[in-house]
């Protein structure tokens, strides 16, 4: 799910997975006009979305050691989007500036394209890590260039991945906006591993999106409850959800289980714990722990599907990043193909 305002509750949605090989240009020709006709996009959008899919297929052929797409329709406020990720094990872009002129293209870097994929799209990222990969973000309305709308209070985005050999994830996100009794904006965030893999999994995620969804409490241990008694009956879950003061910059979060959060900065990584247990069985006395989120930092949910090793200094120049890109990047860079991953960002305005 794209970065979108907190007026516009999101939940993880099915991301359309492909690996680089031969194909990878005409299955992601294919696979974009499918979710281009189910959002709306007019012909020539969806024209301009097949190019793009197509210079970014080739760039990966071309010059990455190992890559993807990834391609998912999200929903801000009353309009859609599809949504294209290319991501990267590589040499990274040495000169972001000449690889953004249109028909550049350097041996060992990316190139060709980058300009005309920036020029087409509603919205447009890159951020590399020199020797380690790039990821390109581009998002194509259903109807750009509409009056923009209130600053929102809260960017977020989420990114899952599932095992490989499996077309189903366990793990999801979902994010949901509250006000308080003065009518003060607040978020609030769930990060969900499902135990195991495959379909059983993917239930108690979806289970847990769902009692998510319907709890009427503000506070992340309450929620928390009610997720643990929408998950009896599945195998369980690790959870944890958050609660994002966007006046106050604070973070409250409560977790059960192997799930990490943490306010992340350029040179910081502040954890926010969990306790053991399993939501849905097993669960233990919550507590809740709690940390500022300072301007220019980033609240970070993942899954055990990401190492816990990542340090900041490893990704230099992402938290100014959009959340779908801090998402991307940390989850195709820090995550294992052996596990289902999943992450979420939230970024708070200046």
């Amino acid at each position: 799910m794209g970065a979108v305002s907190a007026t516009s509750p999101a939940e993880a949605g099915e991301v359309l997975w492909l690996l680089v090989d031969q194909g990878l240009a005409s299955a992601g020709r294919r696979e974009a006009a499918g979710l281009a006709r189910r959002v709306g996009l007019a012909d020539n959008r969806a024209a301009d979305l097949a190019l793009a899919v197509t210079e970014a297929a080739t760039n990966l052929q071309k010059h990455a050691d190992d890559g993807a797409l990834a391609l998912r329709i999200t929903a801000f406020g009353d309009r859609a989007a599809v949504e294209l990720l290319a991501l990267d094990n590589g040499p990274g872009i040495a000169d972001i500036g000449a690889a953004l002129r249109d028909g550049s293209s350097t041996t060992g870097t990316l190139g060709v394209g980058l300009g005309a994929i920036r020029r087409l799209a509603d919205e447009f990222a890159l951020h590399t890590l020199p020797g380690r990969g790039t990821c390109l973000y581009a998002r194509f309305a259903a109807s750009p260039g509409e009056a923009a709308g209130p600053a929102p209070v809260a960017q977020f985005s989420g990114l899952t991945r599932p095992i490989s050999g499996e077309t189903q994830c366990g793990d999801t996100w979902a994010v949901r906006e509250e006000r308080d009794a003065q009518g003060a904006p607040h978020l609030l965030v769930m990060m969900c591993d499902g135990l195991g893999h495959g379909p059983l999994a993917a239930r108690a995620a979806d289970e847990a999106r769902t009692a998510f969804r319907n709890s009427r409490a503000s506070e992340p241990a309450v929620i928390l409850a009610d997720v643990h008694a929408g998950l009896r009956g599945t195998r369980g879950a690790a959870v944890a959800v958050a609660r994002v003061d966007t006046v106050a910059r604070q973070v409250s979060l409560c977790g059960v289980g192997n799930t990490a959060a943490c306010v992340l900065g350029a040179e910081s990584r502040q954890p926010l714990s969990s306790v053991p247990g399993i939501v849905g069985h097993n669960f233990p006395r919550l507590q809740t722990f709690s940390a500022p989120l300072p301007p220019g930092q980033v609240l970070v949910l993942h899954s055990d599907g990401l190492n816990s090793r990542w340090q900041p200094a490893q990704f230099p120049g992402l938290t100014a990043q959009a959340p779908a890109v801090v998402a991307a990047q940390l989850l195709w860079q820090a995550g294992t193909r052996r596990d289902d991953a999943g992450v979420v960002v939230v970024k708070v305005p200046a």
